[in-house]
C-alpha cells in the first residue's frame, strides 16, 4: 500500500496539472523509503520550479540561467527528510546536511547536492541565481512571499532587464502572484498523502 501511494504521489494526475520529476529523482525515490508526503511536496516545489525558469525564458532571456539544476535542485531540496521523516510535520533542518550527503552517496555531483543544503541558505552572500530561485520555488508553491529572498532575485532581473529595480519587482510580483493562485490546489495534493515512509530498497 504505501510503494502504491508513493507512486501515486509521484505520477497521479492532478488538477491543476503538475509537471512529473526527472526519471532520475523518481528511480532515486522509490529506491528509498520515502514518504508519500515528500514526493507530493518534491513535485510540487518542482512543478513551481519549471514554471519560474518558463517565465523567465519569456520575460528575462537574457538573464543567465542554469536549468537543469533548478529542477533537480527543486525535486530534491528536501529529500534529506527521508533520514529526519518528523521534519516534514514539524520544524528542523537535519534535513539539510543529510540530504545533501544522501545524494552524494549516490553519485549525484556536488553542483546538483548542493541545493539540498542551500535551499534554506538564499540569504548567503555568494548565493546564485539557480540556488535563490529553488529557494524562491519553495517559499511559493504554498504563497508564502518572502521580502528578503525576493528583493535578491529582483537585483538579478533587474541587472539582465536593463529596468529598475521597481519595475522587475512589479514583474516579479506579478508572477509570483500568479503561482500563488494555485497554492491551496498544491497544499491539498500535499497533505492528501501520508506521513509513513514506504519500504524503498536503499540499504546504505
Amino acid at each position: 500500500m504505501a510503494d502504491d501511494l508513493l507512486r501515486r504521489a509521484l505520477y497521479e494526475p492532478t488538477e491543476p496539472p503538475l509537471r512529473a520529476l526527472p526519471l532520475r529523482v523518481t528511480d532515486l525515490l522509490v529506491a528509498l523509503p520515502t514518504p508519500p508526503r515528500l514526493a507530493a511536496h518534491l513535485r510540487a516545489v518542482h512543478d513551481v520550479a519549471a514554471g519560474l525558469l518558463a517565465w523567465l525564458d519569456r520575460d528575462y532571456p537574457t538573464l543567465t540561467v542554469d536549468h537543469d539544476p533548478v529542477l533537480f535542485g527543486a525535486a530534491t531540496h528536501d529529500i534529506g527528510k527521508v533520514e529526519h521523516p518528523a521534519e516534514l510535520s514539524g520544524p528542523g533542518a537535519a534535513h539539510e546536511s543529510a540530504g545533501h550527503q544522501l545524494l552524494l552517496r549516490h553519485g549525484i555531483a556536488e553542483n546538483l547536492a548542493r541545493f539540498a543544503l542551500t535551499h534554506a541558505q538564499w540569504d548567503r552572500d555568494d548565493a546564485g541565481t539557480e540556488e535563490l530561485l529553488v529557494s524562491l520555488a519553495d517559499k511559493v508553491w504554498k504563497g508564502k512571499r518572502v521580502d528578503d529572498l525576493e528583493q535578491r532575485v529582483v537585483q538579478r532581473l533587474a541587472a539582465a532587464g536593463g529596468q529598475q529595480p521597481w519595475e522587475a519587482f512589479l514583474h516579479l510580483d506579478d508572477a509570483l502572484t500568479r503561482i500563488a493562485e494555485d497554492a491551496d490546489a498544491r497544499l491539498a495534493f500535499q497533505a492528501g498523502y501520508p506521513v509513513a515512509a514506504t519500504g524503498g530498497n536503499d540499504r546504505e
